[in-house]
């Protein structure tokens, strides 16, 4: 009986963590575009993010993106904490939030090219840590408001993650979840990072308002 019931909680562990991956495939972008005829993937960086949708298809378009994306590692998350078995407790919420990541970036619906994970990561960090939310978003904010890079701006919050953790003397588990978060961002990104190397990287000049305001005087 014991054996048999730790089978049925590691069958759920696993079922919610796969559930997760799915929700994560559900791209805000690519299922948005269908609707209105277009594969944001095909037109300017090629990415399905956010970003890319801001600035191929309006703030309308990429609001609704960034909302599904943000709901989904919220909703994938929450079933985790709701219903993952007592011994996976603790770290399950954490590898759900994971598993909604890989989604979003290798979507299983969308031949698995997707985004970049950033937005789907907030939504997952609402729920399972929500205490280092503030933190990488003044990170991001900060860094998008001094360079108008939104790459380099998100690099550097997912960076700034396992620093918080370890600041805070957060668990093993959370340290860890943090360091793969980094890793993974910092990855996705990686595209970015060559063009700001080379001096390409396209920039929000309009958000840019801590240089406009010294350029005032």
């Amino acid at each position: 009986m014991p054996h048999l019931v730790a089978s049925s909680a590691t069958g759920l562990a696993v079922a919610l963590i796969v559930l997760a991956y799915l929700l994560g495939s559900l791209s805000g972008s690519l299922l948005l575009g269908r609707l209105r005829g277009v594969d944001i993937r095909t037109l300017g960086s090629g990415n399905a993010g956010g970003t890319n949708a801001l600035r191929t298809q309006g703030w309308r378009f990429a609001l609704g993106t960034v909302l599904i994306d943000i709901g989904k590692g919220a909703l994938a998350t929450w079933l985790a904490w709701q219903w993952m078995p007592d011994a996976a407790r603790g770290w399950g919420e954490y590898a759900a939030a994971l598993a909604a990541v890989a989604g979003h970036v290798w979507p299983l619906f969308h031949g698995f090219r997707g985004g970049k994970g950033a937005a789907t990561l907030v939504g997952a960090l609402a729920v399972a840590w929500p205490s280092a939310l503030p933190v990488i978003l003044g990170v991001w904010l900060l860094c998008l408001l001094s360079t108008g890079y939104v790459g380099l701006s998100t690099v550097l919050a997912a960076i700034s993650l396992p620093l918080f953790a370890l600041a805070t003397g957060a668990g093993a588990i959370r340290i860890a979840f943090a360091l793969v978060v980094a890793v993974l961002v910092t990855y996705t990104h990686r595209g970015n990072l060559a063009r700001l190397r080379a001096g390409t990287e396209s920039r929000f000049e309009r958000v840019r308002l801590l240089r406009r305001r010294s350029g005032d005087h």
